[in-house]
Order: structure tokens, then sequence, then C-alpha cells
């Protein structure tokens, strides 16, 4: 077996990537004064650009009263400033065939435009307008807040939704990570003005920030863009997130529904450590494509569902491992024996084959993402956030390429043994496992402090 070395750190640059200050092909980095990280990466090629401000900001930097005000913060962000109403900021960007939108996740919060080439300056000009002058008008705020509780009342009409949210709040019993982004709808109809500004003003940061885009853009012009409109934010770092550990849990519902939806989680891994990429590989082994394990014994050679995947996400300090079927009730008492088995089986053995398989997959979608500039800008901005610089391509596959055999099987015996398990599940679900049902199944083994 291969000895576990969680501690090294994947943010610090290999030996063949030549140094931190080794960049990606055509990826250029500066930094305002204020601390707010420039980067672009260009593709002369075309005639667009995609461009964003991405904040290290979610709805885990929120504190139990402000649950769900990040998520309001980015949708209030589009309903007009001191210069633009919300229908001139709609309408400016469209006028030239350009679209704006947002997006608010666990640990950042992100605003991006896609124009032609020529119109970057006016993308600029109205991301900076938004995040310097939203008014937070009492009457758009109103508004918005029925728009996000009728966003709210959807998901929970989603069993999967509902199965995923359920999920989280188990695996982080009472943390931010176990809180679902929208927030409540009494949180949400509490917020005021003043809230939203103080939560700007506390999180939004120039060293928790960085502007990025790629495409047919000049570098040296987007600082310059950068330099007259963001340098207004403060360069005192935010605070950081309170930490949260992944405790394992269960959140079993019946519901009168045609399908149960099912989920099994364990501890994974934080973005910096080393396991992070070996956990996305075993993710797609185990359970992401037709080819995958899962996939083969649950529904190719058994048909009991028509949905099975497996995933992995990172954080910044801890991580989540998971497995997802829809399948219906008569279907449970089989299913689930089949994929415990394929997590024990996985602790044993992985042969070549699958591995090549696999990072394949992971090798192939990130070149595909280089084709879009949307993913291109996404990716610099995150691994500037996460990393404090951006990171190759070429220097991923080094990462990916030194992984074993023996090392994901290794990673999957103490994934799969070492902490207590995670279930969710709603629908016609009585047959479904008790989380020490599924600890005793897979023999594991509690480190001490926890028994």
């Amino acid at each position: 077996m291969v000895a576990s070395t969680k501690q090294e750190q994947f943010n610090k640059p290999t030996a063949q990537s030549g140094g931190s200050d080794a960049l990606p092909r055509n990826v250029q980095v500066s930094k305002l004064a204020n601390g707010m990280s420039v980067v672009t990466d260009r593709m002369e090629h075309l005639e667009s650009a995609a461009l964003g401000v991405w904040v290290k900001a979610g709805s885990r930097d929120e504190q139990p009263w402000e649950h769900g005000i990040a998520h309001l913060l980015e949708h209030m962000a589009f309903k007009g400033t001191k210069s633009r109403t919300a229908r001139d900021i709609a309408t400016q960007i469209e006028n030239v065939g350009g679209d704006v939108n947002a997006a608010t996740s666990a640990e950042t919060t992100s605003f991006y435009a896609r124009v032609l080439k020529d119109d970057v300056p006016l993308a600029v000009d109205i991301l900076s307008d938004i995040l310097n002058n939203s008014l937070f008008d009492d009457i758009e705020l109103a508004r918005e807040q029925h728009v996000i509780l009728q966003e709210i009342g959807a998901a929970k009409d989603s069993p999967e939704d509902v199965a995923f949210d359920d999920f989280q709040a188990a695996a982080f019993h009472g943390q931010t990570l176990g809180r679902s982004i929208m927030g409540t709808p009494e949180t949400v109809s509490s917020f005021k003005a003043d809230h939203l500004r103080n939560y700007l003003s506390d999180h939004y940061h120039g060293p928790n920030m960085v502007l990025a885009a790629a495409g047919n853009v000049d570098h040296d012009e987007i600082v310059k863009m950068a330099e007259s409109r963001f340098s207004c934010f403060g360069e005192t770092p935010a605070r950081e997130p309170e930490s949260c550990l992944y405790t394992g849990g269960e959140k079993i519902t019946m519901r009168d529904l045609q399908e149960a939806q099912i989920l099994f989680g364990f501890e994974g891994r934080a973005y910096h450590v080393r396991d992070f990429y070996a956990s996305q590989v075993l993710a797609s082994l185990l359970g992401g494509g037709m080819s995958s394990r899962l996939f083969q014994e649950v529904r190719k050679k058994r048909g009991l569902c028509y949905s099975i995947y497996a995933f992995h996400w990172g954080f910044s300090d801890t991580g989540i491992f998971g497995v997802h079927a829809a399948t219906e009730e008569a279907d449970i008492p089989e299913l689930i024996p089949v994929v415990l088995e394929e997590f024990k089986k996985a602790g044993q053995e992985i042969n070549q084959e699958e591995l090549d398989r696999a990072r394949a997959q992971i090798n192939a979608g990130l070149m595909m993402s280089l084709e879009s500039p949307a993913s291109r800008a996404g990716q610099i901005a995150r691994q500037i956030l996460l990393f404090g610089r951006p990171i190759s391509n070429s220097e991923l596959m080094e990462r990916l390429n030194a992984l074993t055999v023996e090392r994901l099987s290794d990673l999957a015996m103490r994934l799969f043994t070492e902490n207590k398990p995670t279930i969710a599940a709603i629908g016609p679900v009585s047959h479904v496992p008790s989380q020490a049902e599924i600890s005793e199944v897979l023999g594991t083994r509690l480190p001490d402090a926890a028994q």
C-alpha cells in the first residue's frame, strides 16, 4: 500500500513546472496596488472575449443570520446603479450582442460577461459599475427577494435538489458548508439594503478579487481599465471563513414519489492536498461514464436504475466524495449491496486500463475546455483564488500521470473506511440502510477520538 501524505500542498509548483513564475502559454498576471489580481489568457484568433470578476466570498462566508445573502447580493447587483437602471444594464450589453450573468457557490461569487472584442471596455465598465455603485433600491430588493423565495420553493419541489441539500447538511452538520446557498425564506425575507452593503464591504476586498479575461484581449489594456475602475476596493484581505469538518450523518425522508433519490458520501479531499486529483480520477473510474464500474454493474448488468454516477467536490479545507442513484423502491434492496461491494472492490484492486481510461477522460475535459474563452477565464480566476497562481494543463497532467493503481486503491480503501459515511435519501426509501449499517458493511475504522 502507498502511504498517505495528505499534507503535501498542491499550490507548490512541481520541479518540472519551472517554479511559480512559469505561466501557462499566453497567460499574463498583474496585481493592482490594492491587491486585486488581473489575469488574461490571450486567444487572438477569436473575435470575442469572456471576462468577469471572481470574488473569494460565497455562502460559507455568511454568518447564521446572513444565510443566503451572498446569493441575494449576486441577484441585486443587476438591479440598478447610480448611473444605470436595471433595464439599462441589460439593454446596453445586449445592444452589442453580449450577455452578462453571475453565479454564487460555497466559496466564490462571480460576475461575468461575453462580448465581441471591441466591446470589452463596455463589459468592464458594466461589471465595475454593478460592484461599485449598486443602489440596492428597496422596491427592487423586495421584488428580488420574492423571486428567490420562488427559487427556493422550486428547489423544494425537486426531489433530487432536496436530496443533495440533505446530503450536504448531513455531511457537514451544523456548519456553513452544510447550508444551502439560497438561504431560507425567513433569512432571505429579513434582509435590508444595509445588510447587503455591509456584506459587500466586509468581503469584497482587493486581495480577494480577480478580474479575469480570455479571448481576443490585450493584457495591458485590461490592467489600465482595472486600475481606473477597481482600485476603490480595500487593500486589506477579508477575514477567512470558519474551517469546516466533515462529520458524516444521515437524512432519510419518506415521500410519496415514483423514484427514490439516494446519495452515499465520504470525506473527500481539499483542493490543495495531494489526493485531490486522485479523488477526481477515482470518481471518474467508479461512476464517471458508461464504462465506469458502477454504470456497468448497476445499470448495464442488472438494470437496477436509470441514473448512477460518482462525484468529488473539493473545497479549500475539506471535500466530499459521493455517489448518486435514482431508482424504484423495489430495486433498492439489490442496488445498495452492489454499490457497497464496488466501494470495497475499489479498495482492493484497480487495474491499469481503468486508470488510463479515467485519466484520458479528465485530460480530454481539460483540453476541450481550452476551446471556450468563458471556461478559460473561469479556470484561471479560480486558480488564482485557490492557489495564488495560474496552473498550466501540462502541470496538471504531470500530477495525473504520476498516479498509480496502487495509490488509487489505497485512497479508495481509506476513503470508504476511515470516516463515518453520509447517507441521504428521499422518496420510497424504507429499504435504505442506516449510516450504522453501511459502516458495518464497509468495515469502517473510526479514529479513536470519534469512537
